[in-house]
This record gives C-alpha cells, sequence and structure tokens, in this order.
C-alpha cells in the first residue's frame, strides 16, 4: 500500500512545480510535502503491522496442507498394490501358472501301498514312458513324491555309413536313469556303459572324455566312481544331460522325450569318436 501511494504524490509534486515559479508557492508545496511524508509514514507502519498479522494465517494453511497429503499418499499406494496383485499370476500347489498345461490338476497312482501323488515332472516322465512307448510303469516314487526314478536298458549299434569307427555289427548294451526333482523341477538322464573301466584304460579314456566333451553340443560325458559290493573301487563311463521344466507352460513330456532321444544320438558320436583308440574300442565291444 505504501508502494502504491508514494509515486502519485510525486506526480503531484512535479505538476505543482511546474506550475508555479513564485518562492512562497514552493515553500507551501514543500511544506505540504512534509505533511504527506508525515502521513505516509503512519501509512506505512499500519501495513507492516497488517503483513506481520497476514503472515500468521498463511503458516496456518501451510499446517493444514500436511494432513491433507497424507490421505492422498496412502491412496496411491493402495493403488500401487492393487496393480501389482492384479499383474501377478495366480499359482496352484505345484507353483504352477494358471496358463500352464498342468495347472489346478491333481495326479495319482495304485500302488500295492496305496495311492501314490504323481508331481506334474513326475507325470510328463510317466506319460512319455507309458502314453507314448506304450512301456508298462516301471517309475520309483518315493516318499512325498518330490523325486522319481526311471531304471531301463537298451542296445547301441554302430552306423552303416563306412565313415564310423563302429558298424551295424558292433553292438553295446547302454543302462539308462533318469532321475526327477520336483523341487527344482530338473530331470536328468544318466547313460551308462555297464562294463566297468580298466585300471589301465583310465588314463587314455580321461583324455578322450577331454578332447570329445567341448565337441559335444549336447550333455556331457563324466567317469564315475563307485564302490562294487566287495568294497572295490569301480570306474565307469557315463553320459549326463538335464532339462529344466520350471517355465515350460506346455510341452513338458516332448521336452523329456527331446532330452533322451538327443542324448542318446550325442552319447552315440561321443563312443564312436574314442573307438579311434583300438584299447577302448576292445573294451566297449569286450
Amino acid at each position: 500500500m505504501a508502494t502504491k501511494k508514494s509515486p502519485v504524490k510525486k506526480k503531484v509534486a512535479t505538476k505543482v512545480v511546474t506550475k508555479a515559479p513564485v518562492k512562497k508557492a514552493v515553500k507551501k508545496v514543500a511544506a505540504k510535502k512534509v505533511a504527506t511524508k508525515k502521513t505516509a509514514k503512519k501509512v506505512v507502519k499500519k501495513p507492516a503491522a497488517k503483513k506481520v498479522a497476514a503472515k500468521k494465517p498463511a503458516a496456518k494453511k501451510v499446517a493444514t496442507k500436511k494432513p491433507v497429503t497424507k490421505p492422498a499418499a496412502k491412496k496411491v499406494a493402495k493403488k500401487a498394490v492393487k496393480n501389482a496383485s492384479a499383474k501377478s499370476p495366480k499359482v496352484d500347489q505345484y507353483g504352477l501358472e494358471q496358463d500352464d498345461e498342468f495347472y489346478g490338476l491333481y495326479f495319482a497312482k495304485s500302488t500295492k501301498k496305496g495311492l501314490v501323488e504323481v508331481k506334474p515332472c513326475t507325470f510328463s516322465l510317466m506319460y512319455w514312458w507309458k502314453g507314448l512307448l506304450g512301456y508298462p510303469d516301471m517309475i520309483e516314487i518315493s516318499k512325498g513324491s518330490n523325486t522319481a526314478m526311471l531304471q531301463f536298458e537298451s542296445t547301441f549299434g554302430g552306423g552303416d555309413s563306412g565313415e564310423t569307427e563302429l558298424t551295424e555289427k558292433d553292438v553295446l548294451d547302454i543302462d539308462h536313469i533318469i532321475e526327477v526333482d520336483e523341487e527344482e523341477m530338473l530331470v536328468s538322464l544318466y547313460s551308462y556303459v555297464p562294463i566297468p573301466v580298466p585300471e589301465k584304460l583310465i588314463g587314455a579314456l580321461g583324455l578322450a572324455i577331454l578332447n570329445i566333451n567341448p565337441e559335444t553340443r549336447y550333455g556331457s560325458l563324466e567317469l564315475c566312481t563307485t564302490d562294487n559290493k566287495e568294497g572295490e573301487i569301480e570306474h565307469f563311463l557315463r553320459y549326463r544331460a538335464a532339462t529344466y521344466l520350471r517355465g515350460i507352460k506346455a510341452g513338458k513330456v516332448e521336452a523329456i522325450k527331446s532330452m533322451v532321444t538327443n542324448g542318446s544320438e550325442f552319447f552315440g558320436l561321443a563312443l564312436d569318436a574314442m573307438c579311434v583308440n583300438k584299447s577302448i574300442k576292445k573294451w566297449l565291444l569286450s
């Protein structure tokens, strides 16, 4: 308010100076200016008091805004929680999501001890073994159904192209074990040459494994050491491959089928490559 009045009075003062050349008139104007200054001082004092008073309600307004912002933050948090819960998929008792092929299903098989629960990975193995291949059920399921195992045998024969070390006449017996871990949803294939490795061939066989494994695109060769019934240490040549069924929404049975099919093929190629060493070939065909 003080700033608005002072410029107006200066304009009036300049007009009076231009119109009144007489000194007396100038003195009167000067007296008027003094008077106006006094009144201006009074006016300045009043708004100063008003300004201080005006600051207090302003502080109150700021204080009242704080509780208003708190509920707004809560509403935003609730919306975020709702959106997160809406996006999270539903899962069943096995942790399978709603778009999984086995979601919400319960499988069991009848045994001498009664009904045994068959969890998704074990059921996939059972369907491949019984449903696709038509073999009798030989799958052993553990107590609690968290692990399962299938053991079977097969025969391996060499190629007929004339470029392989093993021919059609060279036939090998292979033992297979498929293990299931339901908690990890992992299915592992182990294929064994059932004949123990002679001690004199351990070095040559180990060197062959080191050379062949980098070229094996799927799975790997291993030397497995174990104790026999007599307590003696024995070494066996085995091939290992594994596949995770976690995250496979559809096609778990096909994944197991692919693992066994490709595993058998690459194991056969590895055995043929080993037979470049005639001592290893003689041992395999003994």
